[in-house]
């Protein structure tokens, strides 16, 4: 699995996610992306970031600061 967090570089909601997620150790398995100079990526993802997307899978978990739900969303189905 490999994971794309979409985030507008600092906001503190970005940071909240980076630090859960780095606490699930995935950081490795984690690419991060600025959606603030990309418009289809902002039309797509700016109400609900960040956003994380699970590949192949294709799901996404738009943010809850809740750690259970993110540490089932990153465990898989």
């Amino acid at each position: 699995m490999t994971f794309t967090l979409y985030h507008f570089e600092g906001c503190h909601l970005y940071e909240q996610a980076e630090a859960l997620l780095q606490g699930l150790g995935i950081e490795h398995a984690r690419i991060d992306i600025d959606i603030g100079d990309d418009a289809e990526l902002d039309a797509r993802y700016g109400e609900r970031v960040p956003v994380l997307h699970e590949s192949p899978s294709g799901r996404e978990l738009g943010w809850s600061l809740d750690p259970p739900a993110l540490r089932q969303f990153v465990q898989g189905p």
